[in-house]
């Protein structure tokens, strides 16, 4: 059971005061080295300049050295002619002295200018020596760098806790270092636990079972380790047993300065992370008020040479520490992905980068407009993964899928927004801070597409990424969703497939309802086939629609407001038959690849589908209608530079080659408008 369900605030306070108490909340100890191995480190201390630089007054240009006060005088019609000479230290004896000198060079002590080699003239002098004619005067220090130009020796080059970028080790070689002072890098062990798990190696060697999870957890956190600047180590998986897990902790406690063991930090029979901390030191929290990230465990390990007088951690709980460190801490991290990675966010990078002398990350933030209702729960901060567009002027943002174990949802987020714990949620239309993810200068690229859902919006996406031509975003919410978000102004563009069951037409209806005001462009992407998805081999021999009111199978439907609902619903209304008649009716999906999925785990029979979405989960097909997918837009938009990279795309061959061999997929009809003028 959790011990505690404490808010997010309380718990980062607990563990700082307990790394505070341990000498763990202060950077760790600075190590010289190498300039070529120190790019990203941080600097533990002020480095001062050894040299000055240039350490010498050198020349700025391919020319001439001379003295600038020997120049005085000389224009286009009146040059003067100036001796070439080889001395070096002394002041020659010959009338107005000239040496040649390249880039770099350092000046004879003698002269105190540089003319470029292009505003010369070589000349033979009346006394049959070479000379260098000039025909303009120069000021004192023309074309010289003087010495300390850059820096002066015992100044101030970097100070401490300064990220070291590319210029910064030029700036500390030209100052005569070859090393640097940098804090030490953290050193992180990941523990991944779970009977279940395989490693991603083996599923690619030999496939994967049912039952089995691909363990892919580690790989993120060791990323995100390595890019907050520590020292991932990943731990083999390791089973659901005790004694395993704490051997393993104990293992990394030696060597490590902070474990994060992933999975079993729940209250399951098989999760063993809060006991395994409480055996070997202080479990400091276990669940902490935050979704997704419900079961996270801050503790501390207690290391094996104990030699100093007791410290108090907490009240009433007193250890005695070593003279370097007595104590590591763990963090148990949740098993589901997105729970790992916001976890890794949240609790991980501020440890790391008080190790490393830094303040906490502060993610890019910018105001927009939340385009559908966020339900929170009433006691927990919720991090809302969401995608970002600009639209009319305006940043708004859409919510993603919301799992815990969507890790695609990461991947696809533009950002998160933060609802907080005693809030219910946001409604839609309200304005709200988004946290971003990616550059705000991307997002005012990106189109933003709200609706139903089709494979060939990845397509686009692919093809607009390879040509830098900017970006698409979607999200899921099905036909009619999609034009209410045009409607309000939340989107550039809607995908539709709604059909009109007086005329047979698709979207055109719909969309004059939906936006009667408003100069509508219908953009036709493709025809598609709609059909059942059932098991490969069909073994119910489900075919036609009226398979739908048979009591020996169970459908999985989509979302209502979709265009495959609007379809199902209009063919069973029909046949007659109700809702209530269809085993399953209730259950709903946001996607045709959801759907595919649902049946390939045995928990449905059959599903309303595309035949791209059957051939991709090896399913069977059984073909029932063709329809009109389309790309709404409003006018504005349609002729707006904005859109032009995917309206090009519409007509480029090779996409369309790419879309047709998607099966079920008519791009004959693909690039046809339909103008739909308002009111």
């Amino acid at each position: 059971m959790y011990l505690e369900d404490i808010p997010l605030d309380e718990a980062q306070a607990a563990f700082q005061a307990a790394l505070a108490a341990a000498g763990w909340w202060q950077p760790l100890e600075p190590e010289e080295v190498p300039l070529a191995q120190a790019n990203g480190r941080i600097t533990a201390s002020a480095v001062w300049a050894k040299l000055s630089s240039p350490h010498y007054h050198a020349s700025a240009m391919d020319g001439y050295a001379l003295r600038a006060q020997d120049s005085e005088g000389a224009t286009e019609t009146q040059p003067l002619q100036f001796t070439l000479v080889e001395n070096w230290d002394t002041l020659p004896d010959d009338p107005r002295p000239i040496r040649a000198v390249n880039t770099g060079h350092p000046l004879p002590p003698w002269a105190n200018a540089v003319v470029m080699i292009e505003h010369t003239q070589q000349v033979v002098l009346a006394n049959g020596r070479s000379g260098i004619e000039i025909r303009a005067s120069l000021p004192p220090w023309h074309h010289v760098r003087p010495m300390g130009e850059d820096m002066v020796a015992t100044e101030l080059v970097l100070p401490a806790n300064h990220k070291l970028r590319p210029v910064d080790l030029g700036a500390l070689a030209g100052s005569g270092h070859a090393t640097v002072p940098v804090y030490r890098q953290p050193r992180v062990a990941i523990i991944p636990t779970g009977s279940e798990l395989v490693a991603a190696e083996k599923v690619a060697e030999k496939g994967i079972q049912p039952g089995e999870i691909i363990e892919y957890n580690s790989l993120v956190l060791a990323a995100q380790v390595a890019e907050w600047g520590g020292l991932p180590t990943r731990w083999p998986i390791v089973p659901d047993n005790f004694e395993a897990i704490q051997t393993a902790v104990r293992q990394a406690a030696q060597d490590h300065d902070l474990i994060l063991l992933n999975a079993g930090s729940s209250a399951g029979s098989e999760d063993y992370t809060a006991d395994v901390v409480q055996s070997l030191g202080q479990l400091l929290v276990h669940g902490v008020a935050v979704r997704p990230g419900h079961p996270v465990i801050l503790g501390m390990v207690e290391n094996d040479k104990v030699t100093n007088a007791p410290i108090t951690l907490s009240p009433g709980h007193l250890v005695t520490p070593s003279p370097l460190h007595p104590f590591t801490p763990i963090i148990g991290v949740p098993g589901y992905p997105v729970s790992a990675a916001l976890t890794g966010e949240i609790f991980v990078e501020p440890v790391l980068a008080r190790w490393q002398g830094q303040r906490p990350f502060q993610p890019q933030t910018l105001p927009a407009t939340l385009t559908r209702k966020v339900n929170s729960h009433m006691g927990d901060d919720d991090f809302v993964r969401v995608a970002v567009g600009e639209v009319n002027g305006r940043f708004v943002t859409t919510p993603i899928s919301r799992g815990a174990g969507v890790i695609t949802s990461l991947v696809r987020a533009d950002g998160i927004v933060r609802i907080p714990r005693f809030s219910e949620g946001a409604d839609a239309g309200s304005e709200v801070t988004v946290h971003l993810y990616r550059d705000a200068r991307d997002l005012a690229q990106t189109i933003l597409a709200i609706g139903s859902h089709d494979l060939t919006l990845d397509l686009i996406a692919q093809f607009l990424a390879e040509r830098g031509a900017g970006r698409l975003a979607s999200a899921n919410v099905g036909s009619l969703g999609g034009l209410v978000a045009l409607r309000r102004g939340e989107c550039h563009l809607a995908g539709s497939h709604l059909l009109d069951p007086e005329t047979g037409i698709y979207n055109q209806s719909t969309v004059r309802r939906y936006l009667p005001n408003e100069d509508v462009v219908l953009l036709t992407l493709v025809g598609r086939e709609q059909g059942w998805l059932v098991p490969a081999g069909n073994p119910k021999k489900i075919a036609g629609w009226e398979a739908a009111a048979r009591d020996d199978v169970q459908l999985v439907n989509r979302q209502r407001g979709a265009g495959t609902r609007v379809l199902l619903d209009y063919e069973l209304g029909k046949l007659g038959i109700a809702p209530e008649q269809v085993r399953g009716y209730g259950r709903e999906e946001y996607t045709h690849l959801a759907v595919a999925a649902a049946i390939v785990s045995g928990t449905a029979d059959f599903g309303l589908g595309i035949q791209a979405a059957a051939r991709a989960l090896k399913l069977d097909f059984v073909p029932l209608a063709h329809e009109q997918y389309d790309l709404v837009m409003t006018r504005q938009t349609y002729d707006s530079d904005r859109i032009r990279p995917l309206l090009d795309l519409l007509h480029d061959d090779r996409f369309k080659t790419a879309v047709a061999a998607m099966p079920g997929y008519d791009v004959s009809v693909m690039g046809q408008v339909v103008e739909l003028n308002g009111r």
